[in-house]
């Protein structure tokens, strides 16, 4: 057992003060970047290695299964192990499932990965058409409805009151879809996630055997990121505390940015209520962000300073300043902030250690198609929830049974993990489509990563040692790092930090969110805004586009969240940007026309193909295929993704254009000038060849 005392080095007061505080209830409040994982842990670990608490009789719980993992892993590493950190659901789902037949004499019925199949049958049940995005937005607005303990036939008032729409259905025929969800779940013997945090209050309310054994296994309770708790958890917190107080909560209210799902920080803010004599401690001091970030995140909460926000304090020495620019259009952002990362790289910047985050997904594309011309490989997602996502749980299955097969392999393990993973439809080179394909790929693409990279440090690594490896970051939600830049949304990237943040389309309409249309939704999207900037550690860049599309209208300014940090300068240099130098070089227009029938081109892939999608194509298949396999022998050479050579919407454009010189290759969408330096020479001879053969023929 560590010495206690020995635990409290290199935590700084605040910190100490969470640690040794051991009595009663404590609330922390702590800002983005102060350590709050750091200060909860070592609490735990004091109160273990001082006697005061026996490591099996903790709860700690969080909300995702990434975060449980971090506290297993450090509380292992302090000492405490035994202690359980799991997240609302699964430690629900345990309780319940080992109560339930007890209580009630059945076992708890299975639960359902996804609510759209069970919402398909509802709808069609009440004679209703939903697409796929509508059937999404009703699984939110249900989930929404059960965490709150909103009942089918109290929806349509409780929303009313809440203020809750969806578009394209009224209260009245939510409600009917609701009711007949439950009525099909419950004909198929099923319960959704919401339904597991039910079951578990059911019986712990019911049965008191239950709630005695719980109460008397668990005698203290740490809650992470308590912000985000939503009024079902808090019941089923209350039923396991069964009266007694000793409970940590942790959180910031500055980081709610979830009330849609439920979440409310009133929780946080009202806990001294609740628990008369709690200690409250503030974390301030930001040991991530350099002073320009902090002095930036301060600034756009301003207003909540010392009631909904912490006033972070900075630790840093100091940094470089945070730029803020405006551009014409959101292919001229898009292009400019590829340029900056193309700098960043080329001058030593890990490609993972930088960051796009954006409102909405839709935001992506254009960045995605910017780097992949400047050949910077990208990921879009982060890597949360990595081991539960099917297409991994398959792959070690299949690398399971690969063991078991027992083969003997001279090939290293990476080798033999491409040839395993190659059954599942993985290849070496990325698809050109977005979407699941693109996020299947990803999740494989990570697993062959782990593999290349264990097999250069552990030669003699077998694959059942990288099945065992795989295993163990599994159980510790040890996800793979990102291989390339992310880009992901604001929402997303909480929990996460790079030390390169570029934050894009921070634009009215879209920062805040059209649809925030009261002052509370407003107050959400500034929250939201602070996610995002208290992301950037050494570097933050933040921009916005006047238009949607080239020509536009400019009519966006920046978010109304930046007053405060923009000089008339920086406020003003959307409406004055000009196209930048490599869109200039390529003797590109800003708006691109289809060179079949003459119409303007608006979406990305039409601007790649430098064609209407629907206008007849001069497609050289051979050409096409050529490319394709030279393509594939250069990703190689160099180490990337295939699609950051060229992406196969350019390659397209090529077996259409055949270019038969330089400034023909410059006209092809897709190539600027640095992919005209470094790759020119190939793709012309490789065209040239293929007219010889046509000749020949």
């Amino acid at each position: 057992m560590p010495d206690p005392d020995l635990l409290l080095e290199g935590l700084d007061p605040e910190q100490r003060e969470v640690a040794v505080h051991l009595d009663g209830p404590m609330r922390v409040l702590a800002g983005a970047g102060t350590g709050k994982t750091r200060a909860i842990t070592h609490r735990i670990g004091y109160a273990v290695a001082s006697g005061v608490l026996v490591p099996t009789e903790v709860l700690a719980v969080t909300f995702t299964t990434r975060a449980a993992g971090e506290l297993r892993s450090r509380l292992a590493r302090l000492g405490a192990v035994g202690v359980q950190a799991r997240t609302f659901h699964s430690a629900a789902l345990r309780q319940a499932r080992y109560f339930w037949p007890k209580a009630y004499g059945a076992e708890l019925p299975p639960v359902v990965g996804s609510k759209i199949s069970l919402l398909a049958a509802a709808t069609a049940h009440r004679r209703l058409k939903a697409t796929q995005a509508d059937l999404r937005d009703l699984a939110g607005e249900i989930e929404w409805a059960k965490v709150s303990n909103v009942r089918p036939q109290d929806y349509a008032t409780v929303a009313a009151q809440a203020g809750r729409t969806l578009d394209g259905y009224d209260a009245a025929t939510v409600a009917g879809i609701y009711e007949a969800y439950e009525e099909t779940k419950q004909a198929r013997h099923r319960i959704d996630l919401e339904d597991v945090l039910l079951c578990a209050a059911a019986v712990l309310s019911d049965d008191e055997t239950a709630a005695s054994s719980i109460r008397k296994q668990y005698q203290a309770f740490v809650v992470d990121e308590f912000q985000d708790v939503n009024p079902l958890q808090a019941s089923l917190l209350d039923l396991w505390l069964g009266g007694r107080d000793r409970l940590c909560v942790v959180g910031d209210p500055a980081q709610t940015i979830y009330s849609f799902t439920g979440a409310s920080p009133d929780h946080l803010l009202h806990f001294p209520r609740k628990f008369p004599g709690a200690t409250t401690v503030t974390l301030d001091r930001n040991y991530r962000s350099t002073p320009q970030v902090i002095e930036s995140a301060n600034t756009v909460m301003r207003a909540e300073l010392g009631g909904g926000a912490v006033r972070l304090r900075a630790t840093r020495p100091a940094g470089v300043p945070v730029s803020f620019r405006g551009y014409l259009d959101e292919l001229a952002e898009a292009s400019s902030v590829a340029d900056q990362i193309r700098d960043l790289v080329a001058a030593g910047t890990t490609p993972s250690d930088i960051a796009v985050l954006f409102r909405i997904n839709a935001q992506s594309e254009s960045f995605e198609d910017a780097l992949a011309e400047r050949a910077i490989p990208f990921v879009v997602r982060g890597a949360e929830r990595f081991f539960e996502r099917p297409e991994v749980r398959q792959a070690l299955t299949l690398l399971r049974g690969a063991v078991h097969e027992a083969a003997v392999s001279d090939d290293s393990v990476a080798t033999q993990v491409s040839h395993v993973l190659s059954a599942m439809g993985w290849t070496r080179d990325a698809p050109a489509g977005r979407g699941s394909v693109r996020d299947r790929w990803e999740s494989l693409q990570a697993v062959v990563n782990v593999a290349d990279e264990l097999s250069s440090v552990h030669p003699q690594l077998d694959l059942a040692g990288f099945v065992a490896e795989l295993q163990r970051r599994a159980e510790a939600q040890h996800a793979p790092v990102a291989v390339g830049v992310t880009l992901t949304t604001l929402h997303a990237a909480k929990g996460l930090e790079w030390p390169v943040t570029f934050l894009a389309g921070m634009h009215e309409g879209t920062m805040p969110i059209v649809y925030a249309d009261t002052a509370q939704a407003v107050s959400e999207e500034r929250r939201l805004l602070y996610v995002g900037i208290t992301r950037a550690r050494d570097q933050l860049h933040v921009s916005w586009a006047a238009a949607r599309t080239p020509g536009g209208r400019g009519s966006r300014g920046p978010s109304r969240f930046l007053d405060g940090l923009l000089d008339e300068t920086a406020r003003a240099s959307g409406a004055r940007e000009r196209p930048t130098r490599a869109r200039a070089r390529s003797g590109k227009r800003g708006v691109s026309t289809c060179r079949v029938c003459g119409r303007s081109l608006i979406e990305p892939r039409e601007r790649k193909l430098g064609r209407c999608v629907g206008c007849p194509s001069s497609y050289d298949e051979e050409l096409f295929e050529t490319l394709r396999e030279w393509r594939r022998g250069r990703a190689g050479e160099e180490g990337l993704p295939a699609y950051c050579v060229f992406t196969d919407a350019t390659l397209t454009a090529l077996a259409e254009m055949r270019p038969e010189d330089v400034a023909g290759l410059a006209r092809v969408p897709g190539i600027g000038q640095s992919k005209l330096d470094k790759y020119g020479g190939q793709v012309l001879a490789l065209c040239a060849a293929r007219r010889r053969g046509s000749d020949a023929s």
